[in-house]
């Protein structure tokens, strides 16, 4: 099983790629793959076929998946990309630590 560094819900910025430089939030993490999906970055156009009878069919636009080493988490409290540190608390559980100068925020 693989380790992805980022978590549904956290805030990104992409590094490379088409949408180098966009912020979005992380809607899906697969760790097997190593992707993430992240609201509004990468659209994709998707030929949908309809279901039913009387179900409509067309070209449906939605996120595509990206590799997680391109996008950076950014900083709940200092609002910058960063790397992420793990900090070990008295009481055993594992904290992430951002990592930029004099922030050490954890989240």
């Amino acid at each position: 099983m693989s380790k992805v560094h980022v978590k549904t819900g956290d805030t990104v910025v992409v590094l490379s790629g088409k949408d180098k430089g966009q912020k979005g939030q992380v809607v899906a993490v697969s760790p097997k793959e190593g992707k993430v999906i992240v609201e509004g970055i990468n659209k994709v156009k998707k030929h949908v076929k309809p279901g039913r009878a009387g179900q409509q069919g067309g070209i449906v636009e939605a996120e595509g998946a990206i590799y997680s080493s391109k996008v950076q988490v950014i900083c709940p409290k200092c609002g910058k990309p960063t790397r992420i540190a793990h900090k070990l608390l008295e009481d055993g559980s594992k904290v992430r630590v951002c990592k930029n100068d004099g922030c050490g925020e954890e989240f």
